[in-house]
């Protein structure tokens, strides 16, 4: 980035194919007036794909946009567009990934695995980003692995205010588990609302064996905070417990809405009044009415904005 004195590079937007949705939305949070640039995805009958960006782009600050969910080629898509910014001779390239893939491997839990998240930021910061932009990371260490800037933003920033706008009385926040209690925490604090825990153990990888609920839930509204819902087993257990024992309502708020396998017949057939999510991963429209979707379009251009203009981003960190 440039120096207050001096004078910003132009800036331009890119989006990755899987996040064009999500990217139009945070062009116009930046700016309305602002559009997408032009940048093909060519495909070889093989499945071999290759990224070229349309317009020209030297000496421009480059924001490449695309969540790396499922498949694996959205994040090589991703690394492809950076590589060809940089040999476009972009001056700075920064990647904006809504929701962070392979994040849940941030550690050996076990002999003989792999640390994916450190394998993505290294083949990131090999591809030539010059700085990153993420949400709700499923762990904080994660920005430890890059050796360039990295701004974690929190989707509470924009959970809490609809928090308060459903006027709960008696909330309680929980946690669908003990490692989630430090974010449940932080959003008790902020809505001055009780916190209770749900306690669990797996019999394997996406299946819970059994949970148990630490606090007192009784005529109580509810909220699990979560940063991701996968196969949204633990959150309609923990949902399904908590009103057993004699919660009012249940709702669920979780950033990525991952949401694979059988998680919306899960959600629907649950205590759930609703979850909401953001769409930093798209959903399957008509496959629950019980999904709230909040946009992090102007999340995402306000923080975009005041990094290129070197300002504050202290706002967007309630949690």
């Amino acid at each position: 980035m440039t120096t207050n004195n001096e004078i910003a590079s132009p800036i331009k937007f890119f989006a990755g194919s899987a996040s064009r949705y999500v990217a139009e939305e945070i062009v116009k949070g930046y700016n309305p007036e602002m559009r997408l640039g032009e940048s093909t995805l060519l495909k070889f009958s093989d499945g071999e794909f290759v990224t070229s960006i349309d317009e020209t782009v030297r000496g421009c600050t480059v924001f490449l946009i695309q969540s790396t969910f499922p498949p694996v080629e959205n994040l090589f898509e991703l690394m492809l567009m950076v590589d060809a910014a940089k040999r476009a001779s972009a001056e700075q390239v920064v990647a904006v990934i809504p929701y962070f893939g392979f994040a849940r491997q941030d550690r050996k839990d076990k002999p003989r695995v792999a640390i994916g998240a450190k394998l993505v930021a290294d083949l990131l910061m090999a591809s030539g980003v010059n700085r990153v932009m993420t949400m709700d990371l499923h762990a904080d260490q994660i920005q430890g692995f890059f050796n360039v800037p990295v701004d974690h933003i929190y989707a509470s920033t924009l959970f809490v205010p609809y928090i308060k706008s459903l006027n709960l009385d008696n909330l309680v926040i929980a946690s669908p588990d003990m490692g989630g209690a430090k974010r449940a925490k932080a959003y008790s604090h902020f809505l001055d609302a009780e916190m209770v825990i749900s306690h669990k153990s797996r019999s394997k990888a996406n299946m819970v064996s059994e949970m148990m609920v630490i606090g007192d839930v009784k005529d109580k509204n509810v909220i699990i905070v979560d940063d991701m819902i996968d196969t949204a087993g633990t959150i309609t257990m923990a949902a399904d417990i908590i009103m057993e024992k004699g919660a009012k309502s249940v709702r669920a708020v979780a950033t990525h809405p991952v949401l694979s396998g059988p998680a919306y017949e899960r959600i629907n057939k649950s205590a759930l009044i609703e979850v909401i999510t953001t769409n930093s991963i798209p959903i399957k429209e008509g496959m629950s009415d019980k999904i709230k979707v909040i946009s992090i379009g102007e999340l995402f251009g306000d923080v975009i904005n005041n990094v290129y203009h070197h300002k504050s981003i202290s706002k967007n960190f309630i949690v």
